[in-house]
């Protein structure tokens, strides 16, 4: 007996000196790919709570087509959820749609408004349902043999081309009919033409055949929101440039929006996220949160007079490099925020799971679309709940992703 105690004491002391010890902490998500380069005594280590099948991360590079990756990616793990099968879609065919029809709406608003390449989740959905579909391999986007390890900023050029025709328009007495194609052209040039017929797997088909093939209702589709400057459980067009279509969203107080989240993702669907990502807390290695800067010094245990001496970097690096207390989220937080340009629509991501850190706060687990080697989890980040209250402008989900309660509410 004295020996079975022995070996039961020695195992649970390895085991602990091995936890203290363990510099590579791998993350469980939905195929266990994530795994931190930081020493796990450091900084954050993140069990998962729950997490729903994604497609691989992909890398938008040096372009301004996030809100088409994100919501791309939001519908390849719908197919995996319906249909079981991975399908890898092309971005660009949604991004030269888009484009061609915010330069008509910029054009017949005779340029006030600004043309940019930015978009929004629903401009993939509105594709989807006027243009149909198309696979990667059918349009695989920017030509002339970029990859992503280029330093040749094509989309950079693109995006400036496509604003000099549209800015040359501006002023002129009457246009001729043919001005869209030459924009078209444009667009052809850079990522090639949006084909009109290819083939798939042995069968042909046209973007709207294949959309329908896939099964996907855009119908089933709803943006939600929470401010207070529009009526709770009724719908408006949130007031952000790249909202350009228009895109009446469901307004919901903030408490109500995170369990439309936390409904969503524990029933199996993943949620297209429209977010800010221009504050402190939201770093380049994969951790969104919102530290209280206020109390940097108190909170960090830096002395006072150094705090305030510290660049706006070191204070980012000292607040963002461990679990630390953040601030409480109100309803008017968000509307001040808004109010005050702070809270901009700035950046596109999914939302497929939920984890927590090693004092067991809860997070968010979001595929970006800013490649595998930018962050400490390969393309993954962890954003606190606080984060996701103040920083979230919209989300996009499946009407059945939401609670009962709330769905009545909305009369869906």
């Amino acid at each position: 007996m004295k020996k079975v105690l022995f070996i039961a004491a020695m195992t649970a002391m390895s085991a602990s000196l091995f936890a203290q010890t363990d510099t590579t902490k791998v993350q469980s998500g939905p195929s266990g790919q994530y795994q931190s380069t930081k020493d796990s005594t450091e900084g954050f280590q993140f069990t998962t709570i729950d997490s729903v099948a994604i497609t691989p991360v992909k890398d938008q590079n040096r372009s301004s087509t996030c809100w088409s990756f994100s919501t791309i990616g939001f519908l390849e793990s719908e197919l995996l959820r319906t249909k079981g099968k991975e399908y890898d879609l092309s971005e660009m065919f949604v991004v030269s749609k888009t484009m061609m029809d915010r330069a008509t709406y910029c054009v017949r608003l005779y340029n006030e408004p600004h043309f940019a390449p930015g978009g929004s989740a629903y401009d993939v959905i509105y594709c989807m349902k006027h243009y149909g579909l198309v696979p990667q391999s059918a349009m695989p986007g920017i030509k002339y043999g970029w990859t992503k390890n280029d330093t040749l900023p094509v989309h950079n050029e693109l995006d400036r081309v496509a604003g000099g025709y549209l800015k040359g328009l501006t002023g002129l007495k009457k246009l001729s009919p043919v001005w869209r194609q030459g924009l078209q052209a444009i667009y052809d040039t850079y990522l090639g033409a949006c084909p009109e017929e290819f083939e798939y797997e042995g069968k042909k088909y046209t973007p709207q055949s294949f959309a329908a093939m896939l099964g996907l209702n855009a119908d089933d589709y709803v943006s939600i929101t929470s401010y207070t400057h529009h009526p709770f459980y009724e719908t408006f067009a949130l007031e952000v440039p790249d909202n350009w279509r228009m895109d009446e969203m469901y307004n919901l107080p903030i408490d109500e929006m995170m369990a439309v989240i936390d409904n969503a993702l524990a029933n199996g669907y993943t949620l297209a996220w429209g977010a800010d990502v221009s504050e402190l807390g939201f770093t380049r290695k994969g951790i969104g949160v919102v530290p209280d800067e206020d109390n940097g010094a108190d909170i960090t245990g830096s002395d006072a007079a150094k705090w305030v001496g510290m660049t706006a970097d070191k204070k980012k690096e000292e607040l963002t490099k461990r679990p630390l207390p953040e601030k409480e989220i109100t309803q008017q937080m968000r509307q001040d925020a808004y109010d005050n340009w702070e809270n901009t629509d700035d950046h596109g991501m999914q939302i497929f799971g939920t984890a927590k850190d090693q004092n067991g706060k809860k997070y968010y687990m979001v595929k970006n679309s800013w490649g595998t080697a930018r962050s400490d989890y390969k393309g993954i980040w962890y954003v606190s709940e606080a984060f996701m209250r103040y920083k979230t402008n919209d989300v996009l989900v499946h009407k059945n992703a939401l609670p009962k309660d709330i769905k009545k509410k909305l009369k869906l």
